[in-house]
């Protein structure tokens, strides 16, 4: 492949420019002093001008921070040197390293600083800042450095380069050139290449996708692919065929799309049409049709498996898909199918608490009571994790809170206050820089051990910053600070709105904890508001409903967001008759999906909970129930298992599932 036709997929790849307001860590300097508003909002005028690309403006408040000796200062610089990034030289970074050693600014900038010198190819200066580089965190830096020493003449090894550029999230420079140059050197074969394709098209990302056939370096595949992904049907109809097997790979990926929308359509058509196929790639379609339905909680998921694995009993399947083979087992009550998914998992996955608990009920269903209960056994160590939880309470186990860790010395909190980094990002977060002060914040507490943590915790929490203490405590591995975990912010009026409504108020903390964090201005990307997140058009329904008057400028003010949003939660537990599982999830997703999503056969609960089609729903839900449960012991409320919040089955609503349609989500249906 040439340098010219390499240089035409750049351009086509149109590639912006990384920048993200990021943050600064502790270095050397002392702890910043505190700064009136006139000086801190130096900072905040910078994140703006940075927005605007105002160059001018930047240039002047670099001066001005300077000047002053601004405890800021480096956010300053930052945006201002982001800005210009494409004309700066070595020379001007290096002078910046020099001004803020081992803050967090200078890693921020160090990490767009190499995708710059990635995308200028030039090797030798990125290879030396690559050095120095702590976060390590960037997929694409990390593809243009096996790249780099790959030039050098550093062995990469196929499998490092194969991982790297399959955990490409989506086309970038970076993984695309590492891609390209081990094509190049004949080390990534076509099947590689196909490889990849199929693992976008799984994960819906189509660019990466055209990226991995363009390195086929074959204009016509380019160009089926292309109209493929416009109309998959129409691709089908007309140009698709089944040999040789670059036609047949994108027969596979037309069908694949058409498995999305439609597995039971695209079930029919490939053994209608397309029985043809080569086995192996017949046997990706089956997973992806059942991996499909699975997520649609449709009955013939395990069918369209079972033919994949007849087809091709030795073809990888991915975690996903095996978590989605598990998952409709549980659903079907059939163990055995569970368990074997479960074992075929990569060993990450498999230690995950969600599939060693699945697991461990598989193998007790299967008759092994002995090795279930030892399974169990190792979960219930971690009775604030919700499988930990669920663990030991299915061995009757009790599950007291942890003992409060030794109060903090004088010192522990001196250490934690002289942290600049912290003190830079709570000055970040009191600006309204919330992004950038989290992400100094967190730098700040790389390699802290639980004492530090803890204090670290501390300094959040006597803030109010609710986010960080909570946050920032869930590190602790040992010393466990249940007051810092599982705050009661807000307590006096929280429990008046609870009791008001009719709710528990530990569901309510619950709730509160996982949507905002108790952060009373937090506002999503969507436009939920408060701490309980709920959209201004919500809230004016939900105060029609109960008698209130609504205004938007109320959003934010507390007592009104707890009004509102208790309010409106009860009307959608009252829907769900009083399930919190169901109702966690219609608080997250929207009321009209789990009364879809309970139809179906009668499941235990904590199966129905595993089926929740949306990661982020699944989560959520696991997080509200564990939340109230022991948000339950912390106040001092008669105690509930988890269990008896989750309930022990779902199913079926009958005509009052439709009811629920009247209600509308709490914030806006942004889920797929």
């Amino acid at each position: 492949m040439s340098n010219q036709w390499a240089g035409q997929v750049l351009q086509w790849m149109g590639r912006t420019t990384l920048a993200l307001a990021l943050a600064w860590a502790p270095g050397a300097q002392a702890a910043p002093a505190p700064t009136s508003s006139a000086d801190a909002d130096l900072a905040v005028q910078a994140r703006e001008a940075w927005v605007k690309r105002d160059r001018k403006r930047l240039a002047a408040l670099v001066d001005a921070a300077r000047g002053q000796a601004h405890p800021l200062a480096g956010w300053v610089e930052y945006f201002d040197l982001n800005a210009r990034l494409a004309e700066l030289r070595q020379a001007d970074l290096d002078a910046f390293y020099a001004r803020y050693p081992g803050s967090y600014v200078e890693d921020r900038l160090r990490n767009d600083w190499l995708l710059e010198l990635g995308r200028r190819r030039d090797w030798a200066n990125f290879r030396r800042d690559h050095a120095a580089y702590q976060m390590r965190d960037d997929r694409e830096v990390a593809c243009y450095a096996l790249l780099a020493d790959h030039l050098a003449g550093t062995k990469v090894t196929v499998d490092a380069a194969r991982a790297a550029w399959m955990a490409q999230k989506d086309g970038d420079d970076g993984c695309f050139q590492l891609a390209y140059a081990f094509v190049d050197a004949g080390l990534f074969k076509a099947d590689t290449l196909w490889a990849k394709a199929r693992l976008a098209t799984e994960q819906g990302r189509p660019r990466a996708a055209r990226q991995a056939v363009m390195l086929l370096n074959a204009k016509p595949l380019e160009q089926k692919l292309a109209e493929l992904q416009d109309n998959a049907g129409r691709y089908l109809t007309r140009k698709a065929r089944s040999s040789p097997r670059a036609e047949a790979e994108l027969t596979a990926l037309a069908l694949a799309r058409v498995a999305a929308n439609d597995p039971d359509q695209a079930g029919d058509v490939l053994q209608d049409k397309w029985s043809r196929l080569p086995p192996d790639l017949q046997a990706w379609l089956w997973v992806q049709i059942g991996r499909q339905s699975a997520m649609k909680l449709q009955d013939d998921a395990l069918p369209a498996f079972d033919r994949a694995a007849k087809l091709a009993p030795d073809f990888a399947w991915t975690d996903d898909a095996l978590a989605w083979q598990a998952r409709a087992a549980l659903r079907a009550g059939r163990p055995a199918t569970a368990l074997k998914a479960i074992e075929r998992m990569s060993a990450t996955e498999q230690r995950d608490p969600a599939w060693a608990y699945w697991k461990a009920r598989a193998t007790r269903l299967q008759g092994d009571a002995p090795a279930a209960r030892a399974q169990l056994a190792a979960l219930a160590a971690t009775p604030l994790n919700y499988f930990g939880r669920l663990a030991a309470e299915d061995l009757g186990l009790p599950t007291p809170l942890p003992p409060a860790p030794a109060p903090l010395t004088a010192e522990e909190r001196r250490a934690a206050r002289s942290l600049p980094g912290l003190q830079r990002a709570l000055q970040l977060i009191d600006l309204g820089l919330r992004g950038e002060g989290v992400r100094e914040w967190n730098f700040s507490l790389r390699g802290m051990g639980d004492r530090a943590l803890l204090a670290a915790a501390q300094e959040a929490c006597d803030r109010e910053v609710w986010d960080r203490c909570i946050n920032t405590s869930e590190r602790t591995k040992t010393e466990i600070d249940i007051a810092q975990r599982y705050p009661t912010p807000h307590r006096t009026e929280l429990l008046r709105e609870a009791k008001a409504a009719g709710l528990d108020a530990a569901y309510v903390y619950g709730l509160i904890r996982q949507e905002s964090r108790f952060v009373l201005d937090a506002r999503s990307h969507v436009g939920a508001a408060g701490l309980m997140q709920v959209m201004p058009a919500t809230a004016k329904w939900t105060a029609r409903k109960v008698g209130m008057s609504y205004s938007p400028d109320l959003m934010h003010d507390r007592d009104f967001n707890l009004r509102i949003g208790t309010s409106y939660l009860k009307l959608v537990l009252d829907r769900f008759d009083g399930a919190q599982a169901l109702a966690a999830a219609a608080y997250n997703a929207g009321p009209n999906r789990p009364a879809r999503w309970r139809d179906g056969p009668v499941v235990d609960a904590a199966v129905w909970a595993e089926n929740i089609p949306f990661n982020e729903t699944r989560d959520y839900v696991r997080k509200v129930l564990l939340g109230g449960t022991v948000y339950a012991q912390v106040l001092g409320l008669p105690t509930t298992s988890l269990r008896e919040r989750l309930g022990a089955t779902i199913g079926p609503a009958g005509a009052r599932a439709a009811e629920a349609a009247d209600i509308p989500p709490p914030a806006a249906d942004t889920a797929p």
